[in-house]
């Protein structure tokens, strides 16, 4: 308990929150017992005991320190009468201040300048506590976080005015989209990068809205936020919900933080869409103009693929590849570059392009070449300006080998909600908060997702220093366990008998 209660006091401290957040609270005639630093310790030790996010269970888990240590906090003081013993009203009557200096004064669902930034801070100083990830690539994505609060009624009442109507997929068997009524929480989590060793998957930052709130664009801020602060921005891994919003909300911006998009693209956004200077816009990138249609129109490898359906899919996207403008400069500082026509650069044969005919046949050749040549077909590079792919450009062609690769780095976001969804830890399910409102929700949310990072820390070490040991004794490193079902693992328990 006493190595815990240090290594939380630690974030706290490391934070600096407790002096911004005291500044902000009203000055009584009596100076409070409890401070917001003891307050926030409070907080994460219920977190990190696994207990859901009461006042209630603060206190206690307050009160079950040693006296030693609830002396030093402020838990147990002398008055005039005697010792005297923290109570829930002086624990709610604090919190109560903390929400009300942060909360906005008009609350529209979205955090206050003043919350993000205590937020920012609370999840920095965890990592900084964990150890500071060898990797600047991050995964991205929202769940939802329904509010203890009832829907409002007829007349528009409702206990929490902050929350609203948002909608959750159901990825299990069995279990249907619906609609719940709360907020969106979203996770920017630390992944590898892709030749990078593993890293600890620790959430660096944290956004809470009203699901009334678009929440792409609701996290650039927050991105913002950390390039701001010094953090580089590699790979942003995001899924087809953040892929599918207009480029000003969250593909142009994140680009200009210097961040790398590896994103998965909607249906709707695949396959040809438009031209430029006569080139063919695809996925993301530009095309010959001769570019067979059913390559255009390659897709995503389907989930359970065969090794053959994966080698197939392969070779067709590297055919596409053959086909694809190749950049020749990068992006200037206002977003413009280069390309060149993939015959001009030895990529494959085209009559237009004299010299390539003398490359070898395995090089894809264009049979019909367009009879009056566009610009790309007559140039030797053309300007390509940010406006064009804007929405869909990425770091590796879509759909390859390289980009299925990469974007698999983006379920570590999927398994941190996971981590905070866990009934044998800390669940977020509806009741784990009984408060209303953005800003109690958010710092509480915090909270446990510092006591999550601070368990994914712990195991990530503990894995290490196993395979340093099974290293130095001349083991093979252990062989993680196969989780997913076959169908004829379902068969064969069918058939086993009782």
């Amino acid at each position: 308990m006493r190595a815990a209660l240090e290594r939380l006091e630690a974030i706290v401290d490391a934070s600096g929150v407790c002096e911004r957040i005291e500044a902000l609270l009203p000055v009584g005639v009596r100076p409070r017992q409890l401070r917001v630093r003891t307050l926030l310790v409070g907080m994460l030790l219920a977190a990190a005991d696994g207990r859901p996010a009461h006042l209630s269970r603060v206190h206690a888990a307050l009160l079950a320190l040693p006296e030693a240590d609830q002396r030093r906090l402020g838990v147990l003081v002398e008055w005039k009468d005697g010792p005297h013993r923290l109570t829930y009203r002086q624990v709610e009557r604090t919190f109560s201040l903390i929400v009300r200096a942060l909360a906005k004064a008009d609350p529209d669902g979205e955090p206050s300048q003043a919350l993000g930034e205590v937020l920012d801070a609370l999840l920095e100083a965890s990592v900084a506590e964990a150890g500071e990830p060898a990797s600047g690539s991050y995964a991205v994505d929202w769940t939802d976080l329904e509010a203890f609060s009832r829907p409002p009624r007829s007349d528009g009442r409702c206990a929490d005015p902050e929350a609203a109507w948002g909608h959750r997929r159901g990825n299990s068997p069995g279990e249907r989209d619906e609609a719940f009524f709360g907020y969106y929480l979203q996770v920017v989590t630390c992944v590898r990068s892709e030749r990078g060793p593993e890293v600890g998957e620790l959430v660096r930052r944290i956004q809470i809205a009203g699901c009334d709130v678009d929440p792409p664009p609701a996290l650039v801020p927050v991105l913002e936020r950390m390039a701001k602060s010094g953090i580089a921005l590699g790979d942003v891994l995001a899924d087809s919900g953040y892929a599918y919003r207009v480029a000003e909300s969250w593909a142009a911006p994140v680009r200009r933080l210097g961040a790398s998009l590896v994103q998965d693209l909607h249906p709707h956004d695949r396959g040809p869409k438009g031209t430029h200077m006569g080139a063919t816009l695809a996925n993301g990138s530009l095309y010959c103009p001769a570019t067979p249609a059913a390559l255009l129109e390659l897709g995503p490898l389907a989930r359970g693929a065969t090794e053959e359906e994966v080698a197939a899919h392969d070779q067709k996207a590297a055919e596409l590849a053959r086909h694809k403008l190749s950049p020749i400069t990068g992006y200037d500082p206002d977003g413009y570059r280069r390309v060149a026509c993939p015959a001009a650069r030895s990529k494959l044969r085209c009559p237009l392009r004299p010299a390539s005919m003398a490359l070898d046949h395995t090089r894809p050749e264009v049979v019909s070449p367009p009879e009056h040549p566009p610009l790309c077909c007559s140039q030797q590079t053309i300007t390509v300006p940010p406006e064009v792919n804007a929405k869909t450009a990425q770091k590796h062609d879509y759909p390859s080998p390289s980009h299925r690769r990469s974007y698999a780095r983006r379920s570590a976001a999927e398994r941190a909600y996971a981590t905070v969804k866990d009934p044998a830890s800390n669940d977020v399910s509806r009741g784990w908060c009984r408060l209303t409102g953005l800003a109690p929700i958010a710092l509480f949310a915090a909270t446990t997702v510092i006591a999550r990072n601070l368990r994914v820390a712990d195991a990530f070490d503990a894995r290490a220093a196993e395979e340093e040991r099974r290293a130095a004794a001349g083991l093979p490193p252990r062989r993680r366990k196969r989780r997913r079902k076959t169908a004829d693992d379902l068969i064969a328990a069918g058939s086993a008998p009782p």
